[in-house]
């Protein structure tokens, strides 16, 4: 690939009939909590792969897979047609090894995967990312921005704390905001965590949250065994960090994150 060039391999070289499908991306960032939320999705339900994307705007380096192949860095897309019971929604499910390392290429690269979701006449896009507090929490929060103010409306409905200030840094913020230029809706849920660990608790809010405002159901006891972990992991450093402090026994658990000034940036 030359510079800045973008390659796309797809699986097929028919294209599913898919009915205005929702875009949903999970691209990596701190915690994980999209990408967590996305794959568990693309596991579950099960969806179809459509495309791999191969960017030089990626790290240079392989990824070893499961099976001990190794790969270059990519982003995947998939696709899942919904059935009778499910609402009929159909689905574009994006995952990734890597975010672009550089501006021009996050814009080339949010331009190409609405494109793609545009000639699946898609109209609504979903970003899952991460809210970052610095603390610990029992049970995640979910917030949330939309490019629309009806939709930001709809928040309450389903438990989501509207943001009202800051920005949402890389993809998950660039491709809700190319979306409305394509007068596409754009929404970005943002699970609460501290961004020290791999948070699959905060990754199960999201998606609880994603799959009650599209009207899917889907199996979530992988997830919840790796929230359980996720739990097990933040009881430990709890633990490391008391001792450190010389004990005490106070649990940082629920513990309220400091007051932040309104034009900090929500790192996702």
């Amino acid at each position: 690939m030359s510079v800045r060039e973008i390659k796309f391999v797809y699986s097929s070289p028919d294209r599913p009939k898919l009915r205005s499908p929702h875009l949903v991306c999970g691209f990596p960032g701190s915690g994980y909590v999209g990408k967590l939320a996305v794959d568990h999705l693309i596991q579950e339900l099960p969806a179809k792969h459509l495309v791999d994307i191969y960017s030089s705007s990626f790290p240079p380096q392989i990824m070893i897979r499961t099976d001990g192949t190794a790969d270059l860095m990519k982003n995947s897309i998939f696709w899942w047609q919904g059935e009778e019971g499910q609402g009929g929604t159909d689905l574009l499910l994006l995952t990734g090894d890597s975010q672009p390392s550089n501006p021009d290429s996050e814009y080339a690269l949010a331009e190409e995967v609405l494109g793609i979701a545009a000639q699946f006449g898609t109209q609504q896009v979903f970003t899952l990312a991460a809210y970052i507090t610095g603390v610990f929490v029992d049970k995640p929060k979910v917030f949330g921005t939309a490019t629309d103010l009806e939709t930001v409306k709809e928040f309450v409905a389903h438990n989501i704390s509207t943001m009202d200030s800051g920005s949402i840094t890389g993809m998950n913020g660039l491709i809700i905001g190319i979306a409305k230029l394509r007068d596409m809706k754009g929404i970005c849920l943002l699970g609460e965590t501290s961004g020290y660990v791999v948070d699959a608790k905060a990754s199960k809010a999201v998606l609880e949250t994603l799959l009650g405002i599209i009207d899917i159901k889907v199996d979530m006891t992988n997830l919840e065994k790796r929230a359980k972990d996720t739990e097990m992991l933040i009881h430990t450093i709890e633990q490391q960090m008391l001792a450190s402090r010389g004990g005490g026994g106070k649990s940082l658990e629920g513990q309220q994150p400091p007051q932040k000034p309104r034009d900090t940036g929500y790192i996702s």
